[in-house]
């Protein structure tokens, strides 16, 4: 039952903000496409900040995943690194892609993370 009031409260949070944004645009845009393209600018944005957050979490676990391989060196911890690995590597370049990250940023983001791995498993 929490769980559903949970759910039911983030839905009218998100219902309420999307509402004042449809409100500033109504309030700052003077013509229909102007503020047509501050719904688009906001949709874009909330769908960017999704992706990055998640780019940022398989990262943060790829990290996780070599510390515990760190301390205990068995195949299915480096089954786990590879696996981890791999998918980050996917979802960058996904965002590379569709230009939610420049591509020079993915690239260092993708460097960062495969120096960690390759050290962490060459010892």
């Amino acid at each position: 039952m929490e769980k559903i009031n949970k759910i039911l409260l983030i839905a009218r949070l998100i219902f309420c903000y999307s509402s004042k944004i449809l409100l500033k645009a109504i309030k700052v845009a003077n013509t229909k496409s102007a503020k047509k393209r501050i719904l688009i600018a906001e949709r874009n944005r909330q769908s960017n900040k999704t992706y990055k957050s998640t780019v940022k979490t398989l990262i943060k676990k790829t990290i996780t995943y070599c510390e515990n391989y760190k301390k205990d060196p068995s195949p299915d911890n480096e089954k786990l690194v590879k696996e981890t690995l791999n998918k980050s590597y996917s979802l960058i370049d996904k965002a590379v892609k569709k230009n939610v990250l420049h591509k020079n940023n993915g690239a260092n983001k993708k460097s960062r993370i495969n120096n960690l791995v390759k050290i962490t498993l060459k010892d």
